[in-house]
């Protein structure tokens, strides 16, 4: 069941779920709190989840013109005040990595462990960065349902847009029904996004790293760059899945990921 929360000027959506060593799940782009339905069902077992809707996406609702990833991570770092949790272990996927690694940035001392899925820790090149605001402006004009049809196939790997109907229904789902405007305000800010290479460098506590095979977005050379640049990180790639490894692959990914919690 969703709670809500006045944080930072917004109602901030989240699930709070079992009880425990506390697990933070962060969603990517364009997705919602939903696309960890694979994993809280296993883990609300044996933890406490939080799992909320980043502002702009699912039903954390925002009319910013520009939201910044700092903003993103600044709203979990005061939920997570509010809810009195001290520390806990991020599970980051796409932006939603990256979201993590300003909450490492800004209050690297919430952090128990960190996993990092499908994500790059660089910033935007030149290219990249006017890609990224023509996107923004795509969607203000164009929609969701438009930029669902023609870029859903990205985010998956054939084996599972082929044969895996319900990731697939559940992945389109998610892309059309989100609100266009806070999805291009958050492309806005994205596109100004700092290189986190070298705070990879200051990380001093257990990290994996989990990638698809065949990642398009983020690809196993990217896993394998951040990796290089961090103490002791593990690299984990998931056969025939794509960006969201955890959605394709749930039971790897479940299990990569309970493994690394034995260990933190």
């Amino acid at each position: 069941m969703a709670n809500k929360l006045k944080i930072r000027g917004i109602d901030l959506t989240y699930e709070d779920l079992g009880t425990g060593d506390v697990i933070v799940f962060i969603h990517g782009q364009p997705f919602n709190r939903s696309m960890w339905n694979y994993q809280s069902q296993v883990f609300s077992k044996l933890n406490r989840l939080i799992i909320p809707d980043l502002r702009g996406y699912g039903e954390s609702v925002t009319t910013e013109p520009i939201v910044l990833l700092d903003e993103l991570a600044l709203d979990i770092i005061y939920l997570l005040d509010e809810l009195a949790v001290q520390k806990a272990v991020f599970v980051g996927l796409s932006m939603g990595g990256r979201v993590a690694l300003e909450i490492y940035r800004l209050a690297p001392h919430l952090m128990k462990g960190l996993v990092l899925a499908d994500t790059d820790a660089r910033a935007e090149n030149a290219s990249s960065y006017l890609s990224r605001k023509q996107l923004a402006k795509s969607l203000l004009n164009y929609g969701m349902e438009k930029y669902t049809a023609e870029n859903i196939g990205h985010y998956l790997c054939q084996n599972t847009f082929n044969i895996k109907r319900e990731v697939l229904d559940h992945l389109r789902h998610m892309m059309i029904t989100t609100d266009a405007a806070g999805a291009a305000a958050v492309q806005f800010g994205r596109a100004e996004r700092r290189d986190h290479t070298e705070i990879l460098l200051n990380i001093d506590f257990p990290t994996l790293i989990i990638v698809g095979d065949q990642d398009v977005f983020t690809p196993v050379t990217t896993a394998e760059h951040m990796q290089t640049r961090m103490k002791g990180a593990e690299l984990a790639v998931i056969k025939d899945a794509g960006h969201i490894p955890n959605m394709e692959q749930p039971e790897q990914f479940n299990q990569l990921l309970k493994n690394y919690l034995d260990k933190v």
